[in-house]
């Protein structure tokens, strides 16, 4: 019986392959219209996010949809954000006859790209741990170092332009995804503009206030990476709380709350019933940008997050438990990030709450340092640059 429904799967993405083929032949481009998607169709979010409502605010004439996990359209339709449902007849159309795709993580190997469509893959993160080509070993469910490999280049060979936070980034970006340095857009991410044009009061305390938590408490954001090796099944990995939230509660309760936001390949859904008015789960939040805004401290590890985060330069922790594993076995990473991270690197829970009781908050050096070398190009102008290039042709 398995083997039936799978020879049906088969059958059915090959006939609709075909039929996004013939479509992206056979239909009249559109100049105008372009397509969206965020992290598989799961968020209005990251780069796209920003990308998005620079072109709403300042050129209105484009026609703009995204891409939607059917599972994840309540917030589309309630936002009043034009959607699509991913593979739907009409997302066919429409992703046939676009002129642009607009999107931050891969899309389906499957699907042929018309020749008068423009992909812009905006990526989503400045790079610790090792990407495609680079890795070493891929632990992933349903596949091999080997076909993850050639999959991620017969991706990537579609891109027409791919955008890089730093100079540090395109380098990489070109070495690991066989990305030609010319298809490369250096401009900083758009979806850190709003960490410039953001940081201020009247925006924090409206988000505090939108999403119900004290004004008068610091926050704790808590943006844990998956790992490869920990899932359930193909696309849905586990991840295990490792913070004694109730020590952290019972000693940091008074002053501060803890928001967690886990990665959005990780399906776990967390009960934190017990710390109600602490910890808050903010995985399913819109715009993590937003939490960067809000929050006076990250704790994190191996996720990108914190290239990010520097641009605030505030301070972080770092809950590396399993880094040895992670760096020698799972990844590998591109520096010496025990020697160069912008903070402190513990591997306790213990040890993680006692550094937040400690904490100064002021700027260090080594923030300030690693801002330099990472941050550079944000200012709060990069949807600008990148409208610039791709959509109206001008050079940046």
């Amino acid at each position: 019986m398995a083997s039936i429904v799978t020879k049906g799967k088969a059958m059915l993405t090959s006939a609709y392959k075909m039929a996004f083929a013939v479509a992206g032949k056979v239909l009249p481009a559109d100049q105008k219209l372009v397509i969206f998607e965020s992290f598989l169709g799961k968020q209005y979010s990251c780069n796209p996010r920003a990308i998005y409502e620079y072109l709403q605010s300042n050129h209105p004439e484009y026609k703009m949809y995204w891409s939607v996990d059917k599972r994840y359209a309540a917030l589309f339709k309630e936002a009043g954000i034009p959607y699509l449902d991913r593979f739907s007849l009409s997302w066919l159309l429409k992703m046939t006859r676009a002129r642009y795709w607009v999107t931050n993580s891969r899309l389906p190997l499957w699907i042929p790209k018309p020749k008068h469509t423009i992909y812009l893959q905006t990526w989503h993160g400045t790079p610790l741990k090792k990407l495609a080509a680079d890795m070493n070993e891929v632990h992933m469910p349903g596949t091999t170092t080997d076909k993850y490999k050639e999959n991620f280049h017969a991706e990537s060979s579609k891109w027409d332009y791919l955008i890089s936070p730093n100079a540090y980034s395109s380098e990489i970006f070109a070495g690991a995804f066989n990305v030609d340095a010319s298809k490369i857009l250096e401009t900083g991410y758009p979806r850190n503009d709003i960490l410039y044009n953001g940081n201020n009061r009247d925006t924090i305390d409206s988000l505090k206030q939108k999403l119900g938590i004290p004004i008068e408490k610091k926050i704790v954001l808590y943006a844990p990476t998956w790992r490869d090796d920990e899932f359930y099944s193909k696309g849905k990995y586990k991840f295990e709380i490792k913070l004694d939230l109730d020590r952290m509660k019972r000693e940091l309760g008074e002053e501060y709350v803890i928001l967690l936001r886990l990665h959005y390949l990780v399906s776990e859904n967390l009960d934190l019933s017990a710390h109600e008015g602490f910890a808050y789960d903010l995985s399913s939040y819109e715009d993590i940008s937003h939490l960067y805004l809000i929050s006076d401290l990250l704790i994190t590890d191996y996720s990108s997050v914190f290239f990010d985060y520097a641009n605030l330069q505030r301070p972080m922790i770092f809950y590396v438990y399993d880094i040895e594993n992670y760096r020698d076995k799972l990844r590998g990473f591109y520096f010496d990030f025990e020697k160069n991270a912008p903070g402190l690197l513990v591997k306790t829970s213990d040890a993680v709450i006692d550094s937040i009781k400690t904490m100064k908050y002021e700027n260090t050096t080594d923030i300030n340092h690693f801002h330099e070398r990472f941050c550079a190009l944000e200012d709060g102008q990069a949807s600008r640059r990148v409208v610039e290039k791709v959509f109206l042709g001008r050079s940046v």
